[in-house]
């Protein structure tokens, strides 16, 4: 049995070949199309198991490593202390191993030789627990006392920061580099494709945590202090261990903790999350836009293989007599139905091998749709195995799809075949039929894809032209990670003052200042937990409030408004009571009309006295509403581990000072600079996720209108075709070739308007899964509807115009002799 069914198969497959090389026009016409969808939805779905499914290439069973997260009584996440990390590591007994690390830019060599580099800072059983090989050399071991304060000096270099820096030699391994010029020893090479473990990014070197103090200047004391928030932490669930036994576990350990710990830990819970719901790297920025592009990509997928099942509806009724013949011949029913499936899978697969040359060729394209960083940017978007399977198995569904119409048909032609010669067949009929619901079916899915994309582009303009509450134009901004060239404080305060000055007399520049975090990024910017004077919060409230370090001028520079008190000046020092300035959020929240001037505030254990109150402006996200705000004196708080940004406004042209602004910080240490960018290419990151969305949906909406097009002409065409004695008839009694024109653009704006019809409909549904990527938009969006239905109209017109033409101008007696 499974012989004969080979042999028929492969027969079939052999007779498809020959039939199809005797139609190459439609065979090409078929496998453009069916590459265009298949391709579109293999490229998407890469990107899904690249940043979701797999965002940590190079980990054996990396289902099975998960991110622990702090959660705050608001239901925040937030990051976690190094005691956390070590309590989770100690009482856990369902976890394999728990791993803390964080992100941290170095320097790299000495003198002009110096370069940045990206390092994470990790624990020493890090690359035990992701259970990774070294490439060459060796990880961390227990010998190496890296988990001790200021332990070994050791360095695991990142593969393709070895290939690039040291050519990929061996013989680095045992030598000896500068990191913020202290000396350490390679130990070992990280394998090939494991880029670190945060999503997106692209490490350069692995360091022992326990180097931060050494390394940055920061607090010796950092381990100890459950208030220092910085560190992510992933585990591995051992065997036969799941996800919501582990998350059990590790919720009742930060009960515990926030019993035994109330000053720092009150009312904090926390969960296991999977990677792909991660709250931090790639992740996080795309996993909505992705969601949201797959099944824009299945639309697409959809409406090829109506157009295909159109043109095979078509073609079926020029095969009727020959399919007839068959089943006149002792053919049965389900074999030619097989050999009829049997043309659509060798066209599929044929569309799927193509499909995924295309894939290889455009996955790469989301890196290109990253905004310009300080971070090290990189997404490993592999076309594995996993990935073609998923291809090859869509080429089987899409040819099933497509099939599907002209094998329906079967039993109608087999019925009238033989017995009819005219090409207005009740066969025939239920064919056209067929096609014109396949192509309002084409029309509803183009509508739904040009309103969301309509949707997303109006939303990313409104993102674009958005109220900031500062002006970014004409600013530049440098980063400058003063611990990559070993200062000290009062060094670290002497090199920015006179960088200031040496600046400040360049031409065309108004203004110069300092901040700590620079707003709209990636790194979310930096907060504390305070209590405010007079405030009594809410139970379970969140105190958790986002801050800036800034230097007097920086809001003058930044063009946000002073509304009361006064600004920083340089008189506010480490030596002076310790002042800040707040927001209009702060001052409504926490002061409820009273004068804020001179009230206290605490936090970082210490006393804040208010001195001026700020409009509100935009920190974190576009989206986010008027959140309270505060700006400390980074003169008063700056510590040689403050990585600090300095800000640069200029009269003229912004690219101007860029290489004068170079030359100046190099010319007094080449190694502190990490970043020379201007602030509006800084913040495009701020509309990462609506930009990724917008391009490749605004590209997915023009290749749907493109395939309802073409299929309403395809169906159009052809039905003139057969229609042309009936034009003919209709032409000798007397009808106008206006008529005829009339007649045939008619029943293409018929069709047209039900499919506008069904995809507004759909459209106002789908809408609402755009919510979280909308800006000052809503769901509902009659701009976007009513553009995409004129879209279409229009896009009808001129597709239907040259077969209504050649309508038009049927000869009635060729036409009528011929038949």
């Amino acid at each position: 049995m499974g012989k004969r069914w080979l042999h028929n198969f492969m027969r079939d497959v052999s007779y498809a070949l020959r039939t199809l090389r005797k139609s190459l026009g439609y065979a090409t016409t078929v496998v453009l199309t069916l590459t265009i969808g298949i391709g579109a939805t293999a490229t998407v779905f890469t990107w899904i198991h690249n940043v979701l499914t797999s965002p940590l290439p190079g980990v054996p069973r990396s289902d099975r490593v998960v991110t622990i997260e702090t959660v705050t009584p608001s239901g925040e996440m937030i990051d976690n202390s190094y005691a956390d990390y070590r309590d989770y590591r100690d009482n856990s007994k369902l976890l394999r191993g728990v791993l803390a690390f964080k992100e941290q830019p170095l320097s790299m060599g000495v003198g002009q030789d110096a370069e940045m580099v990206w390092s994470l800072m990790v624990t020493g059983n890090y690359f035990e627990t992701l259970h990774l090989q070294p490439a060459a050399g060796r990880f961390f071991a227990e010998d190496d006392q890296v988990d001790v304060p200021d332990g070994r000096p050791l360095v695991v270099l990142g593969h393709e920061f070895w290939r690039r820096r040291f050519a990929g030699s061996t013989s680095i391994v045992g030598q000896a580099v500068h990191l913020n010029k202290l000396v350490f020893t390679v130990i070992g090479v990280a394998p090939e494709r494991f880029n670190g473990t945060i999503g997106g990014l692209r490490f350069d070197v692995y360091v022992p945590i326990t180097m931060t103090t050494r390394l940055t200047g920061g607090s010796a004391q950092w381990s100890e202090d459950r208030g220092w928030r910085g560190l992510y932490l992933m585990a591995r669930l051992s065997d036969g261990v799941t996800l919501e036994q582990g998350r059990a576990e590790i919720s009742s350990i930060a009960v515990s903790l926030a019993e035994r710990y109330p000053e720092e830990s009150r009312g904090h819970s926390a969960t296991l999350l999977p990677l792909a719901e991660a709250t931090r790297g790639a992740q996080a920025v795309l996993r909505t836009p992705l969601r949201i592009l797959m099944a824009a990509t299945v639309v697409v997928l959809l409406i090829a293989c109506a157009n295909v099942a159109n043109l095979q509806l078509a073609r079926g009724v020029g095969r009727r007599r020959e399919i007839a013949m068959r089943y006149a011949l002792g053919g049965s029913p389900w074999r030619i139905r097989a050999m009829l499936l049997t043309e659509s899978l060798v066209l599929a697969l044929v569309s799927s091998a193509l499909a995924l040359v295309f894939s290889a060729q455009t996955s790469g394209f989301l890196n290109l749709l990253f905004p310009v960083q300080y971070l090290p940017l990189f997404l490993a978007l592999d076309t594995n195995w996993f990935v073609v399977l998923f291809t090859v198995l869509l080429g089987v569904l899409t040819a099933v799809l497509t099939g599907m119409a002209p094998a329906s048909r079967l039993d109608k032609q087999l019925n009238t075949a033989l017995l009819s010669r005219g090409r207005s067949s009740g066969a025939d009929v239920g064919s056209r039929r067929m096609r014109n619901v396949l192509v309002v079916s084409e029309v509803a899915l183009a509508m739904v894809e040009l309103v969301c994309a309509g949707m997303l582009y109006r939303s990313f303009v409104n993102a674009k032209r958005a109220y900031l509450g500062f002006e970014p134009k004409g600013v530049l901004i440098a980063g400058l990670n003063l611990a990559a060239g070993g200062y000290d404080r009062e060094q670290g305060l002497s090199y920015l003052e006179r960088l200031r000055e040496r600046v400040l007399t360049l031409p065309t520049v108004e203004a110069v200042a300092y901040a700590e975090d620079v707003p709209l990024g990636f790194d979310g910017g930096s907060w504390g937990e305070i209590s405010v004077e007079g405030y009594v919060p809410r139970s379970g409230e969140n105190m958790k409030v986002y801050r800036n370090l800034v230097t007097p001028g920086y809001l003058g520079l930044m063009r946000i408004p002073l509304l009361a008190g006064r600004d920083f000046s340089p008189q506010d020092t480490a030596q002076e009571p310790l002042v800040l300035i707040i927001n209009e959020a702060f001052a409504e929240r926490f002061f409820h009309g009273r004068n804020p001037l001179y009230r206290k505030v605490h936090g970082w254990g210490r006393e804040l006295t208010v001195i001026g109150v700020a409009a509100n402006s935009k920190y974190i996200s576009l989206r986010e509403p008027a959140r309270p705000y505060m700006y400390l004196a980074l003169g008063q708080l700056f510590r040689a581990s403050t990585g600090v940004a300095l800000h640069v406004r200029t009269s003229a042209d912004v690219q101007a000072i860029t290489s004068p602004v170079r030359a100046e910080i190099r010319s007094l240490d080449p190694t502190p600079l990490s970043l020379l960018i201007l602030l509006v290419d800084y913040m495009s990151s701020a509309c990462a996720a609506e930009k990724t969305a917008t391009l490749v949906l605004l590209a997915l909406g023009a290749v749907a209108l493109t395939l309802a097009v073409l299929g309403l002409f395809s169906v159009t065409a052809y039905g003139v075709a057969q229609r042309t004695p009936e034009i003919g008839i209709r032409m000798a009694l007397g009808a106008e070739p206006q008529e005829i024109l009339r007649m045939i653009l008619l029943e293409g704006l018929n069709l047209t308007l039900v499919g506008v019809t069904v995809g507004l409909v759909a459209s106002l549904a789908i809408g609402q899964t755009l919510r979280g990527l909308l800006y000052g938009l809503l769901p509902v969006d009659y701009t976007s509807l009513f553009g995409a239905g004129v879209l279409m109209f229009v896009a009808t017109l001129l597709s239907c115009a040259v077969p209504a033409r050649r309508a038009a101008r049927v000869d009635p007696m060729v036409a009528l002799r011929n038949e």
